[in-house]
């Protein structure tokens, strides 16, 4: 990390490695006339000592440039009419850099604990006579950093100050609200609340996240010429907002000028740039307009630097960003300084036509499985009280043969988070059962194979809007029978909806007859059609998706299907089976037989069945194949198999130590470890394992063991 040309960029794009380099950067910047802001690099952590101890390093932040301040009581002060003294020295303190939990589920803990360590902060901050910003994150924070920001403003201790400030994006949708909501803030609590505006930062973040997650819509904007808009709406407003300090933080040079016009001969007001840029135009516009300016520049260390410089490159490298089309000679004056509203309305007001939709990211071949917004507290809220009418039912399951469910003695299912929770009851097939099912699918499969195949895909089709519908009472089985928490079982039903959707797609292309070329005279002609009756013993750990994904694919193929779930969750196949009668398939071509290894031998072994699909461990997929293969009268029959193994991630010192120790925590624990993909060897290089191991260790720390219907 003390490479030669990164230290050169560390020079000239941070402030210093501590507090005496960033006095010294400080003094230069005061010449020049600048205020500053400083930023603590490194914000990415995991573990509980790792905010303590970057609480520790805003606080000596603070305290270290105590001194410097007041050596420069001239320009200690910004005077702004009759907005109030705001401080010359700024500190931004990102809230994800002081607790290792900053999310929405865990927020009747982390937002308390949030306040206290930014309220202590702030009155550091109060007491040496400088600034403290609450920097911006991911949208889906936004709401909880709000509830910090209003407890900061209203807490007894800061009344008075304005020294208190946030930072609002621009490209966030909401942007415009939140502007309305400082204001009213500032003005109920007696103060200018600083409003740092920005365009924002994790654009390619929020992109990915509302398409991963089937979002309706992006937070953002997905036109640069619209966030351009957006910025201007706000800082309109904001220059009309009696309760706020305007901080407009930008390198657009059309921008300024804009707020300039506006202002008049206004000067209540400052504009920000980063640290290693920008300070030829803002030199220039405070001897010439007499504006205020502020520096945000980024303090810490060159391993933390490459980060946030690549994070700068992609903000503002873009071909789209004024910096970088400034210094392209072949875009004229006229477009570079182009109205962004025109450039809007010529859009149509539009989305980005090359973005699609987070519901049409498969599209036209299929439409996205819809989402939750788990980071909306109001939606979780509404999505948990929905899931307990569910859980407090009992729920049944027995075999369905011919689309009837056969009566019998049931047995207890228990939560596996808890033993002594009783879910439901199942009746079990027997092997006399199991024959009658095959009998019947067999029977039916030839009728079902002859069905255009268009017809079948309609069916799962039909199959995966049933499943929206009934989404919550699918996700609230999975909790209790499977033991996922609320994210994966949502993970569950989505991945379930895609199942039917892409084998439905698939076979619309795969399964039309294709005329092959030959002699004039002669026609070839290529389909595929169902092999006949197909037994698919599916797994716990992903008792709705799997079991789903070898049915719907055999379904749609043509086959009849006698499906064996895993004997600890046949309340959920149950349900399942249950949508597919009602999305249209035949009661003979689908047959559910729960029960346990005996239901599955007998399913396997009987030579009607012409396929098996299993998903589980290695030694019962071989005792399968064993089985197809002993009936020497029996045709060579597909086992499709998926088992289990031991999955390694290996690391080297060039990975990221905290982006390494996320993705271990996301592989090896995510779904309760169960998935058959999960983390279960970590391999680290020997330079950079000590301090992998100890952030992997505290991350482990913050993991909550319990009952998984808890959003925490």
């Amino acid at each position: 990390f003390q490479h030669p040309r990164l230290v050169v960029l560390g020079n000239r794009f941070i402030a210093g490695l501590a507090v005496d380099e960033v006095s010294q950067t400080l003094a230069r910047l005061r010449r020049q006339g600048f205020a500053f802001t400083l930023d603590l690099l490194g914000e990415a952590i995991v573990s509980e000592p790792e905010a303590d101890a970057y609480l520790q390093s805003y606080l000596d932040l603070i305290q270290g440039l105590a001194p410097v301040v007041n050596a420069w009581p001239e320009n200690f002060q910004l005077d702004c009419d009759h907005r109030g003294p705001i401080p010359r020295v700024n500190v931004s303190v990102k809230l994800s850099a002081i607790h290792p939990r900053y999310e929405t589920g865990k927020d009747a803990t982390c937002v308390p604990e949030l306040i206290d360590r930014t309220l202590q902060l702030a009155v550091a901050a109060l007491e040496h006579g400088i600034g403290l910003t609450i920097d911006a994150e991911e949208a889906e924070r936004l709401e909880m950093s709000l509830d910090i920001i209003e407890a900061l403003a209203r807490a007894p201790e800061l009344k008075g100050w304005d020294g208190l400030g946030m930072a609002i994006q621009a490209y966030q949708r909401r942007a415009p609200a939140v502007i309305a909501w400082a204001d009213a803030l500032g003005r109920e609590t007696g103060r200018k609340l600083t409003v740092r505006l920005v365009k924002g930062a994790y654009w390619d973040s929020e992109i990915k996240r509302g398409q991963e997650r089937g979002l309706p819509d992006y937070p953002v904007f997905t036109r640069k010429a619209a966030t351009d808009v957006s910025y201007l709406a706000c800082a309109r407003a904001m220059l009309d907002a009696p309760g706020i300090y305007p901080a407009f933080a930008t390198h657009n040079g059309l921008t300024v000028a804009t707020i300039l016009q506006w202002a008049g001969e206004r000067r209540d007001f400052e504009f920000q740039r980063l640290h290693g840029m920008g300070g030829g135009l803002y030199e220039r516009l405070m001897a010439e307009k007499g504006v205020a300016a502020r520096v945000y520049a980024p303090v810490g260390g060159y391993r933390d630097l490459l980060a946030y410089l690549v994070r700068r490159l992609l903000e503002n490298g873009a071909n789209t960003s004024f910096v970088h089309q400034i210094a392209d000679e072949s875009i004229s004056d006229e477009e570079l300084l182009a109205d962004p509203v025109s450039i809007v309305e010529k859009a149509g007001f539009q989305p980005h036509s090359r973005i699609a939709n987070p519901m049409d990211l498969y599209a036209p071949e299929r439409r996205n499985s819809a989402g939750l917004d788990l980071t909306d507290r109001a939606v979780l809220d509404g999505l948990v009280a929905e899931m307990a009418k569910t859980w407090a039912v009992k729920q049944t399951a027995a075999p369905l043969i011919g689309g009837k469910a056969v009566t019998g003695a049931g047995k207890p299912v228990t939560d596996p988070a808890d033993h002594d929770r009783v879910v439901g009851e199942v009746v079990e097939a027997s092997v006399a059962d199991v024959s009658r099912a095959i009998g019947l699918a067999a029977a039916a499969q030839h009728a079902w194979a002859a069905t255009p195949v268009v017809e079948r895909a309609a069916v799962l089709d039909r199959m995966a809007e049933l499943m929206e519908r009934d989404r919550v009472r699918l996700m609230a089985l999975c909790v209790r029978e499977a033991g996922k928490t609320i994210p994966d079982a949502l993970g569950e039903v989505r991945e379930a909806v895609d199942f039917c959707r892409y084998y439905a797609a698939r076979a619309r292309e795969t399964f039309l007859p294709l005329t092959l070329p030959g002699p004039t005279g002669e026609t070839n002609e290529l389909t595929l059609t169902g092999r006949g009756v197909f037994g698919c013993v599916s797994p716990w750990n992903f008792p709705l998706a799997i079991f789903l994904g070898q049915v719907s694919a055999a379904l749609v193929a043509g086959n009849a299907v006698v499906a064996k779930p895993a004997p600890q969750t046949p309340l959920i196949a149950y349900a399942a089976v249950q949508l597919l009668l009602e999305a249209g398939v035949p009661a003979d071509v689908i047959a559910l037989v729960p029960g346990g290894p005996e239901v599955g031998q007998a399913l396997t072994a009987d030579p009607r069945v012409m396929g098996v699909c299993f998903t589980g461990s290695t030694a019962t997929a071989r005792r399968i194949a064993r089985t197809l293969l002993d009936d020497e009268t029996r045709p060579l029959v597909p086992l499709i198999a998926e088992t289990g193994g031991l999955n390694a991630m290996i690391v080297d010192s060039t990975a990221l130590p905290e982006q390494v120790v996320n993705d271990v925590i996301i592989s090896a624990f995510q779904s309760a470890g169960q998935r058959c993909s999960a983390l279960r060897l970590l391999c680290v290089q020997e330079d950079i394992a000590d301090k992998v191991l100890e952030m992997l260790g505290g991350a482990m720390a913050e993991l909550v063991i319990g009952d998984p219907a808890r959003p925490d």
